[in-house]
């Protein structure tokens, strides 16, 4: 299912400095030391890499395709994590702060790696003896129990060229919120009103390890593996009233699933010829039963309807992957890769009826047990340059052959290749300014839920499956720039471009809808962030972290052939973190504020928006220092925010009249965290 669970995932990393590391600090770059962080008692690598100015994690995960070109902007002794599942994040806070020897943001262009620009950290890291990380964690949240079984441990350890590791994760999700849902018709008129209490409990557990090898004789092998469940637990209660107050009636909706999910991956480096060879494999596979219910009872015990929607899930992604990378005349690389990968889902879903609160017993199959498949081969050359003093240019050129297959009454087979590959620039215009220019084309992975129907018993909102799905293809523009400004900070500022075929979206399929292709779309979009340190304006150990982002998609409505945005996009997003270390003590507190606007939901009939007007503050209190650990207090919700959804149905479709309009605000309440971590 979508609802992933990964906070227990495996990374092996090879905590003593690779035989062959891809540069070594130089003018270009900026390189820190744990000294550097000093004011924030880092525990992690993760702690470190959080506070370098105008710098932040740009994550991968298990939707990207295959593991192609490099996504995320952090290495790890040089290399790039061979773990779809494992975020950059969760691979840097299983290193303790004591075992890195220095952080160093190098140009992406610079770097050996196809696909990397901007910047990019590379970690350096070694371990010594045993040695780890952990963290525990309480929630309190309003109308919940509270989450006591919170925490993570990882175990590093090192003897000789061999390296291991072992983490265990829990990790419960709490989720609560109440309010009032409005439903008026057309004319504006009430017609009803709901009273509505939500509540989502979820717990997840996962054990994680890995070993790594790095002998002398300049060979790196890696393997990682790991194993989770997910069971999310969700239950929303509404009670119906006339406008004048007397109850109708009265629904009950829960959501439960029973995921387990496991990967495991390695990879193996050595010299070869005049060149190095990397050798990555992964298998991937997940498992997913859900249940979905919807009972409705009028009070006078007339209309009772019960519906259950269950669904059983397996996905698999299997993945082998070679480079050869070699140093060529006058400062330049080169690289050859080739990668194979193979992708399913098999899926059974039915439907359940009844009249009666009892279990249903009325069956339909929805589906008898559809099977969708990948096979894909891809090929790339890179080659990087340096042009002159200030001026580094990669060029990565290469191919994509892919079968996609589906079985059922309208199962096809269908053959693509897709050009794909990359030009990026990167220029030293001063010593404190470097600018990236990117173009890449691209091409999308799909979602094999797309290809099969889903029935929505709360909303009616059903999907058809579509079997004639393809991944889109875009051209990819993007500019940016990093300004270093020293101890004022730093701030990158990045301009994108994206010239769309085949975007997936909301379409009509048949006589529903359900997801497909527009033929040509575009998106526009400015992302700003740095770090304002305080310090220079007499406030010392204070700083502002900042990020704003703003985009503007364009695509012609499939229904109503008007220009709109992409279903649910993102138009504006902005966050503000201020954090004083209290000079002199081991007490640190913030505050911090994010707000968003997203595109409104389109479908045949419905336009569905999602707001919270207030935005989203949290603040905390730290001590860094109790008996050798870090203690945090969070309180989150501090504006008493609400979360507010509006749809709008349309009769017969968008084209039409207004029908129906339900307007829903619901409370969050308050949310209090404690949160101990420490190092070993």
């Amino acid at each position: 299912m979508k609802l992933h669970f990964l906070a227990g995932l495996a990374v092996s990393l090879p905590l003593s400095a690779p035989a062959q590391t891809p540069d070594e600090p130089g003018e270009d770059s900026r390189t820190y030391t744990v000294s550097d962080f000093q004011q924030f008692a880092p525990r992690t690598a993760l702690d470190m890499v959080s506070q370098i100015p105008g710098f932040s994690i740009s994550e991968s995960d298990t939707e990207q395709r295959g593991f192609g070109q490099a996504q995320e902007n952090v290495l790890i002794n040089g290399q790039r994590i061979s773990s779809k599942s494992t975020s950059a994040s969760e691979a840097l806070d299983r290193i303790p702060a004591e075992n890195v020897e220095r952080l160093e943001v190098v140009e992406g262009a610079d770097l050996d790696i196809p696909g990397l620009s901007g910047q990019v950290v590379n970690v350096t890291a070694k371990a010594s003896g045993i040695s780890g990380t952990w963290t525990y964690r309480q929630r309190y949240r309003e109308n919940l129990p509270p989450a006591y079984r919170w925490g993570d441990i990882t175990i590093n350890g090192q003897n000789g060229a061999l390296a291991w590791s072992l983490g265990l994760d829990a990790e419960p999700a709490r989720g609560s919120a109440s309010g009032r849902e409005n439903v008026f018709d057309g004319s504006g008129n009430l017609i009803q009103f709901r009273e509505e209490d939500a509540r989502f409990i979820g717990e997840g557990t996962g054990i994680n390890g890995g070993l790594s090898w790095t002998p002398q004789n300049g060979h790196i092998a890696n393997f990682n593996a790991e194993y989770n469940v997910w069971e999310p637990d969700e239950l929303v209660t509404s009670k119906f009233f006339d406008p004048d107050g007397t109850p109708v009636a009265i629904t009950e909706f829960t959501f439960n699933e029973d995921e387990w999910n496991s990967e495991v991956s390695g990879d193996y480096e050595f010299g070869l010829g005049p060149g190095r060879l990397k050798l990555i494999g992964l298998q991937r596979n997940e498992h997913s039963p859900t249940a979905v219910q919807l009972v409705f009872a009028d009070l006078i015990g007339t209309d009772t309807s019960n519906e259950i929607f269950e669904r059983e899930t397996d996905e698999s992604e299997s993945i082998l992957r070679g480079e050869y990378s070699w140093s060529g005349a006058n400062n330049s690389d080169w690289q050859v890769s080739l990668e194979g990968a193979f992708n399913s889902l098999e899926n059974e879903a039915r439907l359940l009826t009844g009249t009666t609160v009892e279990p249903p017993t009325n069956v339909t199959i929805v589906d008898t047990g559809t099977r969708v498949e990948e096979k894909r081969a891809e090929a790339f050359i890179t080659h990087s340059r340096q042009l002159n003093e200030k001026l580094r240019l990669q060029v990565s050129l290469g191919a994509e052959q892919s079968e996609i297959s589906s079985d059922g009454p309208n199962g096809q087979t269908r053959s693509f290749t897709r050009p794909k590959g990359s030009a990026s620039l990167a220029w030293d215009a001063r010593d404190n300014l470097k600018i990236n220019m990117t173009v890449e084309r691209k091409v999308g992975q799909l979602d094999f839920f797309d290809f099969v129907d889903n029935v929505d018993v709360d909303q009616g909102d059903n999907q058809t499956g579509n079997v004639d799905i393809v991944p889109d293809q875009r051209w990819h523009f993007s500019l940016e720039a990093e300004r270093d400004y020293g101890t004022w900070g730093a701030l990158t500022a990045e301009v994108i471009y994206d010239d769309i075929e085949d975007l997936i979206d909301q379409v009509p399929v048949g006589l529903g809808e359900g997801p497909g292709n527009i033929d040509s779309a575009s998106r526009i979009a400015l992302d700003i962030e740095g770090t304002l340190k305080l310090d220079n304006l007499g406030w010392t150990g204070a700083q502002l972290e900042y990020d704003t982002f703003l985009q503007d998609t364009f695509l012609d409505d499939p229904l109503t052939g008007a220009t709109r945005d992409f279903n649910n996009s993102e138009i504006h997003y902005y966050e503000l973190n201020f954090r004083h270390d209290v000079p002199n003590t081991n007490w640190a507190w913030g505050i911090s504020y994010e707000k968003f606007l997203r595109a409104p939901n389109f479908r045949r009939n419905a336009r569905m928006s999602f707001v919270q007007p207030q935005g989203f503050a949290w603040g905390f209190i730290e001590h860094k220092d109790i008996f050798g650990m870090t203690g945090t207090v969070y309180l989150a919700n501090l504006l008493d925010a609400d979360e507010k959804f509006t749809r709008v149905v349309y009769s017969p479709d968008r084209n039409g009249v207004v029908s129906r309009v339900e307007d829903r605000n619901r409370n969050l309440g308050n949310i209090l965290t404690l949160r101990l971590k420490g190092s070993f």
